[in-house]
């Protein structure tokens, strides 16, 4: 049986599902508290355990908020259990490799800035990364201190969705910060996204009472530096978990073609109206997304935003599955020399 002080940690039924008796008696079950390059540090009931990432281990795609069974004669991670969500992007550059961000996450808290850091399709794109990692999304809007009125801010984010949370706050304040609290208790896990600059560190430190350094902004284009540089997760006061990310100034989405379809649902509304079943609402009769645009009933800038994030999803999905694919056959190519030498070997 697990012991109930898992759940202090996140612990869900659908992690003890994936489980046998036979693993419950024998191994250890922890949760991945930070991932370095070659090891992570894991929490267990026993408390924090360092372990390297070698052989079998390595290739267990770990990431932090990852619950594992352990060996404890190693200690080893033997796998991996399965995710109920995973927050991922394409990492920058040419590689096209993908890059573990966090997982098993409660509550995405998405922070902006009343200032000019505040951009409708960076929130979008963050809203799609939500959806897909099965994590709650709320929008926080930092520095409302330090503009006369914050409600257009707040109007323009609540329009994003139906239904959408957005609290605006001063991230310094613990008063106004309390508001984040009720999703930061005791076996929750929570994640802040964010571009640099936005006082994520700020409202770090308020939500646990610690201090992390904090950059100031530039007054030329109100941007950040880099303050935080690797994900790590953090024990809040109220028995929750925070996970934190660096500031990403690039976000390529992939294999988030379902959650786009969610944040911009009023859009695939429509076009379920179109005359036509593959209709590229372009220039087609009958196109119901065009009508929609003409008639105002769908912001035309808003729809393009659509197009574009599909577009991008679209080709790094194909050229991750080609990477994929090509891998794949280079290794069955491989497994065939090495075969072969070992034939002639013993034919020698």
């Amino acid at each position: 049986m697990i012991d109930a002080k898992l759940n202090s940690l996140g612990w869900r039924p659908h992690f003890a599902a994936q489980l046998t008796d036979a693993e419950v008696e024998t191994y250890e079950i922890a949760r991945v508290l930070a991932v370095h390059r070659g090891r992570i540090v894991a929490a267990t009931l026993r408390g924090d355990v360092a372990l390297e990432l070698s052989g079998k281990s390595a290739r267990l795609g770990i990431a932090v908020g990852d619950w594992i069974v352990i060996d404890r004669a190693g200690p080893t991670a033997l796998r991996r259990l399965e995710r109920f969500g995973l927050f991922q992007r394409r990492a920058a550059g040419t590689s096209g490799d993908i890059q573990l961000i966090a997982a098993n996450i409660d509550t995405l808290f998405i922070v902006t800035s009343a200032n000019h850091d505040f951009n409708i399709a960076r929130l979008e794109r963050y809203l799609a990364v939500a959806h897909e990692a099965g994590a709650y999304p709320v929008i926080v809007i930092t520095k409302a201190d330090t503009v006369e009125s914050v409600s257009e801010f707040i109007a323009a984010a609540s329009r994003l969705s139906p239904g959408l949370l957005v609290e605006a706050l001063d991230a310094r304040s613990q008063e106004q910060v309390a508001v984040l609290r009720s999703w930061c208790e005791s076996g929750q896990t929570v994640a802040l996204v964010g571009s640099s600059g936005v006082g994520k560190s700020t409202l770090i430190n308020t939500l646990t009472g610690a201090h992390q350094e904090t950059r100031g902004i530039r007054e030329d284009d109100q941007r950040g530096r880099h303050t935080t540089t690797g994900r790590s997760m953090h024990q809040l006061p109220d028995g929750g978990w925070l996970i934190d990310t660096p500031g990403m100034r690039e976000l390529q989405l992939v294999d988030v073609a379902d959650a786009i379809d969610e944040v911009f649902s009023d859009v695939v509304a429509f076009a379920e109206n179109c005359r036509f079943g593959d209709c590229t609402h372009t220039n087609e009769p009958g196109c119901a997304v065009l009508t929609a645009i003409e008639e105002g009933d769908l912001d035309a800038a808003r729809f393009k935003r659509y197009l574009k994030l599909q577009s991008e999803d679209r080709r790094n999905t194909e050229s991750v599955a080609e990477r994929r694919a090509r891998d794949k056959s280079l290794g069955k190519l491989y497994k065939t020399v090495l075969s072969g030498k070992r034939r002639e070997k013993g034919g020698g």
